[in-house]
């Protein structure tokens, strides 16, 4: 007999829910979940793997239960003047935010976010027993300040999650939205900064606001512009009172040796590991430009991805695609698909496929 989730004691709040997950096919261009898809450069993986073989000898011990040096790295890259008691990490920048919910969410509380945005926040929420609560944005994914604050005072929720640049949208967000939720908030502020890497290069970090307000958290991850999306390394900061709270939720020491070690190596490599950023953005400004010229919308993009609407049948332009071998993704948006910038080759191939079914109706 086959069991299946309806015959086991599942918490009533989870039933009727699916995992997250993007569709993973062995397809030669796979352009669906914002992966950075250039590889670590030679020497650079090199040096990382000379700091993990060093750690090797002493993962019969528990790994530094603090993380000390991977915290003083964060710190010396994020700049800012930030000290390592105002920084945290985990296994990926979702561990990081489930720490938040854990610690300011759970049971009896309420996150808010403005739809669309990423679909693990809501995921995030109700794993940890909160409920979410979806907040709306103009027709181009915009928000004002102004609307940002009135419908944070009416949701009065106790986590509020900012993405910028959005997800999956790739709309930047100013720093005015962040104030003014701020200050309609009684609760958390995270501004989840996953893709800030690939914003122009004027672009104000929310890092600038974290003086004086002790509510605020600015996430980070290193699986976009590090291409370390396989080592699952995500941070924060905050101030150091607000570090002390995830230290209440974290499981003891969930960041292993060998992951600590990997990420201090790369982020001593952190200019050579940025150097493709470049490189990505001008596949994306092109990835844009190639859009309009066939008919479709693409959103402005502070990511390395972008949102293109004038997609008549989504899901037949996905399979499309699909059939001559490149993935992008649906993310549920009418007439609109997502794809991420590859390499130059991986976005000519794109390109070439989606020149091949026509304009857009």
């Amino acid at each position: 007999m086959t069991l299946s989730l309806n015959d086991l004691p599942l918490r009533d709040d989870l039933r009727g829910l699916t995992p997250y997950g993007a569709p993973q096919a062995p397809l030669p261009i796979a352009l669906n979940v914002n992966e950075n898809t250039h590889q670590i450069p030679d020497a650079v993986a090199s040096d990382i793997l000379d700091d993990i073989a060093v750690a090797i000898r002493d993962v019969n011990r528990y790994p530094d239960r603090e993380f000390t040096a991977l915290r003083e790295a964060f710190a010396e890259y994020l700049g800012h003047g930030l000290a390592p008691e105002q920084i945290w990490a985990g296994n990926g920048s979702n561990e990081v935010l489930q720490h938040i919910l854990q610690a300011f969410g759970g049971p009896g509380r309420t996150a808010f976010g403005f739809a669309p945005t990423y679909s693990m926040y809501p995921l995030i929420a109700q794993g940890t027993g909160a409920r979410w609560i979806a907040g709306t944005r103009q027709p181009d994914y915009t928000i004002t300040p102004e609307e940002a604050a009135e419908q944070v005072r009416a949701a009065d929720p106790d986590v509020v999650i900012l993405c910028s640049p959005n997800n999956p949208t790739g709309t930047p967000l100013g720093l005015d939205v962040v104030e003014a939720v701020y200050e309609a908030a009684r609760g958390i502020v995270i501004v989840d900064e996953a893709y800030q890497e690939f914003a122009p290069r004027d672009a104000v970090s929310a890092l600038t606001l974290l003086d004086g307000r002790p509510r605020l958290a600015i996430s980070r991850t290193m699986s976009k512009a590090f291409a370390f999306a396989g080592a699952r390394v995500g941070y924060l900061a905050a101030d150091p009172a607000f570090i002390d709270a995830l230290r209440l939720v974290r499981l003891p020491y969930h960041l292993s040796a060998l992951t600590q070690a990997a990420a201090v190596a790369a982020l001593r490599n952190a200019d050579v590991m940025l150097g493709m950023v470049e490189d990505i953005v001008e596949q994306r400004d092109r990835i844009t430009a190639t859009l309009e010229a066939l008919g479709y919308t693409p959103h402005e993009s502070w990511s390395n991805f972008v949102l293109f609407g004038g997609v008549a049948d989504p899901r037949a332009t996905w399979q499309q695609l699909y059939d001559r071998g490149v993935l992008v993704r649906d993310v549920g948006i009418p007439g609109h698909l997502r794809v991420s910038a590859g390499t130059e080759a991986e976005t000519t191939a794109f390109l070439d496929a989606l020149a091949s079914l026509g304009s857009a109706s």
